[in-house]
């Protein structure tokens, strides 16, 4: 017969044979394989498996892998989801020194003083925690560290500092040196130290981003501000702190507190029941006496044998 013999229902069926077909196939919650896959470790082919064993389990047909992948993308772009998720959430706690000074009048010291900001990001949320400190020395850059913990409430699995000398002693692509002082307060913690890569500006650009931000909501800021006291400027710095981070997003909903509170912190690993107490090394010649002595000026006996 010709086509014109041919009704419309019949043509359809031998031009779009597919697209009249019923599904037989047991479709995936697309909803639930988006949240999952914020999720630290958590990868489409592993969803993929899960949701094979349950279709098997229920008697169910699954899709392929290449269908099923496909069908998330569409998925992912009819709802405007992204389909890249740099980060994980509670994943990485980036940290790093802005490179802007703040000057504030020491009144006890009876000088001037030039702070550095102390910056402490959470990559998938861009939550982060601020704080000014009268030096770099390794003392405040572990108390940078407690504070931050205690301001995020958790301790996210890796921790990223830039190849900064305070917390790396050598830089090394495959096995960095870390302070030791530092990866004890990182172990304290649960978690692991993953310096930023030699020339590797992608390993901590998020940190990088938002110190920039912060140089110009917090540091420009202030810049014609006098204060009196280390304190009194950590109290401006900690109150423009909350403003960036419940300011609202431009080109999506929310904040980065509400993002997260509602999708990050849950994640987070517990705090030890104690902060971690700082610690200093030193290398020393154990003298006749056996007894040696401290920072403090005092003295403590050790073994004799040494």
């Amino acid at each position: 017969s010709s086509l014109k013999e041919l009704s419309d229902n019949l043509l359809a069926k031998m031009l779009y044979p597919k697209a009249i077909l019923p599904r037989i196939q047991k479709e995936p919650d697309y909803a639930y394989i988006h949240k999952e896959l914020a999720r630290s470790g958590v990868t489409l082919t592993l969803l993929w498996n899960e949701y094979c064993d349950e279709c098997h389990a229920n008697g169910d047909i699954p899709y392929m892998y290449s269908q099923f992948s496909r069908n998330y993308r569409e998925y992912a772009s009819a709802n405007s989801a992204s389909m890249h998720i740099a980060h994980k959430p509670a994943e990485i706690m980036e940290v790093d020194w802005a490179g802007t000074k703040i000057r504030f009048q020491d009144a006890a010291a009876g000088k001037e003083i030039k702070a550095s900001l102390f910056v402490a990001c959470m990559p998938f949320s861009g939550y982060c925690y601020a704080e000014a400190f009268a030096d770099e020395k390794l003392d405040s850059w572990l108390t940078a560290h407690i504070h931050a913990y205690t301001f995020f409430g958790g301790t996210a699995r890796i921790l990223r500092p830039d190849n900064l000398k305070t917390g790396v002693i050598k830089s090394d692509r495959h096995d960095p040196e870390i302070n030791p002082a530092y990866r004890e307060l990182a172990e304290h913690y649960g978690a692991f130290v993953a310096p930023a890569r030699v020339r590797k500006p992608k390993d901590k650009s998020t940190v990088e981003g938002t110190v920039g931000i912060l140089t110009t909501h917090i540091i420009a800021a202030i810049r014609n501000n006098e204060y009196r006291s280390l304190k009194e400027l950590n109290k401006d710095i900690f109150l423009r702190l909350k403003q960036f981070n419940d300011k609202p997003f431009q080109k999506k909903d929310g904040s980065r507190t509400l993002l997260y509170n509602t999708q990050e912190r849950q994640y987070l690993s517990p705090l030890p029941e104690f902060g971690y107490q700082i610690a200093h090394y030193r290398d020393v010649i154990v003298p006749p006496n056996y007894h040696i002595q401290t920072e403090d000026r005092k003295y403590y006996s050790v073994p004799y044998e040494y």
